[in-house]
């Protein structure tokens, strides 16, 4: 089974204009935003760190609600019940937009731990302001080393009971393409017993990875059983993860009307 490119299906020439018009009022609001609420958590960082993260939640609720009133997305939740509250798990969440980077600071329990590139920590205010969160910021080309310093930091995060959010895709990976997992998150959960909370989404059929279009409708986002087995290795947690990942995103609701944009077809193939 592969994928081919995503087809559009009533979607006409008009209300095309119009995702990459209220897109892009939104991109305008959303880095004003970034430049005010980042030089704010700049001034208070080195005093006061609760008010850093304080900052930080306001900013992801004030561009959920532009992005709800601006682009009429929206989004919803299940199985919440799978998080534990008091931290110390492991995140593996598929990475299809630049919304689940926002959405799920507010949906995952504090205190959290961000695996990311490093490359965001330059990005003007934005990767300034990141920095005060401590995030594990890796170099994608340094291989054994980028390893090395997730099971470093990531073991001691998990002991003073972190999330740690991982997208193990590596990059933002479109509905209608596929991406293995890379093995870093099962490691450091077959290193620690720390359980696996896998997450699937459909966020980006609305905010795509490319271009400032975004299209109307209702995010799901389902988070997973946990994988709390000591006895699984790297290998079986990741692809426990990712199987679940996929299996889920085929199982989300079939593309209406307002999300006939990321309508996928599929063929048959030999592998």
């Amino acid at each position: 089974m592969i994928w081919r490119r995503p087809s559009i299906i009533f979607w006409n020439k008009g209300e095309e204009q119009m995702a990459k018009l209220r897109g892009f009022t939104f991109e305008v609001f959303l880095w004003l935003s970034v430049v005010v609420y980042s030089s704010m958590m700049l001034l208070v960082g080195r005093v006061s760190p609760h008010q850093v993260l304080r900052l930080g939640q306001q900013w992801e609720r004030v561009a959920l609600w532009a992005l709800k009133r601006v682009c009429k997305i929206s989004f919803r939740v299940t199985g919440q019940e799978h998080l534990k509250l008091e931290g110390g798990q492991i995140i593996l969440s598929n990475h299809q937009s630049t919304w689940e980077t926002i959405a799920l600071g507010i949906i995952l329990p504090q205190p959290q731990t961000w695996v990311l590139k490093r490359e965001l920590l330059v990005i003007p205010f934005f990767g300034w302001a990141l920095r005060l969160f401590n995030p594990i910021a890796i170099e994608r080309s340094a291989g054994r080393d980028a390893m090395r310093q997730i099971l470093k930091v990531g073991t001691s995060r998990l002991a003073e009971r972190h999330t740690i959010v991982i997208f193990p895709e590596g990059t933002r990976v479109a509905p209608d393409r596929h991406k293995s997992f890379a093995p870093g998150g099962a490691v450091l959960a077959a290193r620690t017993g720390a359980p696996v909370v896998p997450i699937a989404h459909n966020a980006g059929c609305f905010w795509p990875k490319l271009g400032f279009a975004k299209y109307p409708g209702i995010i799901d986002v389902v988070i997973g059983p946990p994988i709390d087995d000591p006895g699984l290795s790297a290998d079986a947690i990741n692809a426990h993860a990712e199987d679940w990942v996929r299996a889920t995103l085929r199982a989300l609701p079939r593309m209406d009307r307002q999300r006939a944009h990321c309508a996928r077809n599929t063929v048959d193939a030999h592998h």
